[in-house]
């Protein structure tokens, strides 16, 4: 199975880069809490669409192919993780 590529985040996670040097100046400027926490929630936002981009990658490429290959062990794994994800992605909700 070809392993999936993310180079095309790289620009996001760049941005991403950008938000937290912002912040920390915002943090030695003594800036304003609220405007400090709803730059934190933007960045969170941020990396989060760039998690959901390389999950769904992750779900078309790796776990669509292990549930089409004939391996019963590949296809568990794959459920496995997914199931695993999942479970991490959604424990602070």
């Amino acid at each position: 199975m070809a392993k999936m590529s993310h180079k095309e985040q790289i620009i996001y996670l760049k941005k991403i880069e950008g938000q937290v040097r912002g912040l920390q100046k915002m943090i030695d400027d003594g800036r304003y809490c609220v405007d400090i926490l709803t730059q934190i929630q933007s960045t969170i936002g941020a990396l989060m669409r760039v998690r959901e981009k390389v999950f769904s990658k992750h779900l078309a490429g790796c776990v669509a192919g292990a549930l089409k290959s004939k391996s019963t062990g590949d296809t568990y794994t794959k459920i496995g993780e997914i199931t695993n994800l999942l479970k991490r992605f959604t424990k602070n909700i």
